[in-house]
């Protein structure tokens, strides 16, 4: 039996390599790994002595040679092949344990040049993998270190089956597809974000316990990202409580996504992904305050976020009420001590989201689509176009702009009333906007007086806006664009309301 080792990754070569060649197993090797082998005292040959060619053009072809590619891509099974190897002098090749140069490492790292991401791009690798992977029933393709014990195992047993072959195969492909999606990624233009074929590299993070529901199966993936990865749920740690469960990463990520686009201290309280509480705050514990009084009830068993460091004052008022898990980018001792008492709450640390994002939001449809778009993002400097005879005030312009930032959190059509920079009240996913508004209107209850109103969309009717006004509103802010716009700023005008359009829609489907 021969085999071919040429690994980067060299985690547990040198016992695997030794276990082998006490299996009789014939090693060759090249470059890097024959010289950890060497230096490990592996007895190992070097891949010129199988090809009789030397290594050329700075080791950029070494395994590209009929001596090598023959070896593995050989059917044993048709007798052609065999005595094709045999007039060539062609010893078959049973075995490639082969992983790829470190690309994204390389190209993440702070001033990577061109040249060197050039030069860390394989390809005497991904093609002995890919011939090996080929031609699984008859020569085994190792990719990942994790799977050595496994390998030698089957090895000692004698045997190695068609179905473990097959997965070690699949393996070994998707390895070089992800491979070459970095590559893909690095190389494609800043300015194309919808190319004409693309790939996602994702690499599972866990396994869930479960999906939406219990009867679904789930896992979490990590997109495989060239550059610096953007902060988020996905390159969080978690410091305490249960396991994630996949509604939990959902609604992680909508409150750290709603807290982290203010820049002023901000508290999110998220259930079932919209914001049921949410308030900015010179004082964190008071923005939490403010945040949990938008919608107590619905808090309970919820999601927090900050966007601000935890201290001990706001983990007081935290740990008053059952949460499902909290996410913030960083805690103090103190206040970490205290949550963690509550066992079973989710406790996290991110980095942070917020300003504009480069990656493309992607979403399955049925049928095997996928439609993709950029994110949504709200600059700080809104347009706001005064539509009513009466201009908003100073303190309605700060409250509106914050419900503009809030809205775009919650599903449509989404309706948010504010007030001292606090979410009072939130109606989200109506098919009708009038319902929304009246939803909003009943969780603020009597604090809908001298509040503002936020609304994703247009008002299609009239109706909403004089909902709110008999309930004191005094100030509107929307995109505009409707054909009734008219109807609407003069409903605004018979009850003194102020109303500014901006000319952007923030639908959240």
């Amino acid at each position: 039996m021969r085999a071919i080792l040429s690994v980067w990754d060299k985690t547990g070569l040198v016992d695997f390599a030794r276990s082998l060649q006490e299996l009789g197993v014939e090693l060759y090797s090249t470059g890097g790994t024959k010289k950890a082998l060497d230096e490990a005292g592996v007895p190992v040959r070097g891949i010129s002595e199988m090809t009789n060619f030397p290594e050329i053009l700075d080791g950029r072809v070494k395994t590209l040679h009929p001596a090598v590619h023959g070896g593995i891509l050989a059917r044993r099974d048709l007798e052609s092949h065999m005595a094709q190897l045999a007039k060539q002098g062609i010893t078959p090749i049973d075995m490639v344990v082969v992983n790829l140069y470190p690309f994204v490492q390389t190209v993440t790292r702070e001033g990577a040049s061109l040249e060197e991401a050039l030069e860390n791009i394989d390809i005497g690798g991904p093609t002995m993998i890919r011939a090996a992977a080929k031609n699984f029933p008859h020569v085994l393709v190792v990719i990942d270190p994790q799977d050595y014990a496994l390998i030698l195992e089957k090895l000692r047993s004698g045997k190695i089956g068609i179905s473990e072959r097959g997965k070690l195969a699949q393996k070994a492909f998707q390895h070089v597809a992800t491979y070459d999606t970095a590559i893909s990624s690095y190389l494609r233009l800043k300015d194309e974000l919808f190319p004409t074929e693309m790939t996602i590299a994702v690499k599972k993070i866990q396994d869930l316990s479960y999906g939406e529901n219990p009867h679904q199966e789930a896992a979490f993936y990590k997109e495989e990202i060239v550059g610096k990865g953007e902060p988020g749920i996905a390159s969080a740690t978690q410091l305490s409580g249960n396991p994630l469960s996949y509604n939990n990463i959902l609604d992680i990520d909508g409150a750290l996504r709603a807290a982290c686009d203010f820049s002023a201290p901000t508290i999110a309280i998220i259930k079932h992904t919209n914001p049921c509480g949410l308030a900015s705050h010179d004082d964190l514990a008071e923005a939490y305050r403010m945040a949990l009084a938008g919608d107590p009830v619905s808090a309970f068993g919820g999601i927090v976020a900050s966007n601000k460091i935890i201290d001990i004052a706001t983990a007081k008022e935290i740990a008053k009420t059952h949460f499902d898990g909290i996410i913030a980018p960083e805690f103090e001792d103190d206040a970490l001590a205290l949550l963690r008492k509550k066992s079973t709450m989710r406790i996290l640390k991110v980095a942070g989201v917020g300003g504009k994002t480069a990656a493309l939001d992607i979403r399955r449809v049925s049928g095997g689509g996928f439609v993709a778009q950029t994110a949504d993002f709200t600059a700080d400097d809104v347009p706001m176009r005064t539509m009513s005879n009466r201009a908003p005030t100073k303190e309605e312009i700060k409250d509106l702009l914050f419900a503009w930032r809030a809205v775009k959190h919650i599903k449509s059509n989404a309706i948010v009333l504010v007030k001292g920079c606090e979410l009072l009240g939130m109606g989200a996913g109506q098919p009708s906007r009038v319902d929304s508004v009246a939803i909003a209107l009943k969780k603020a209850g009597n604090r809908s007086s001298g509040s503002v109103l936020g609304s994703d969309a247009f008002f299609p009717f009239p109706d909403g806006v004089e909902l709110a006004a008999k309930a004191g509103v005094t100030a509107i802010i929307e995109p505009g664009g409707s054909k009734r716009d008219e109807d609407a700023i003069r409903v605004a005008n018979e009850y003194n309301m102020a109303m500014v359009f901006t000319g952007i829609r923030h639908f959240k489907h």
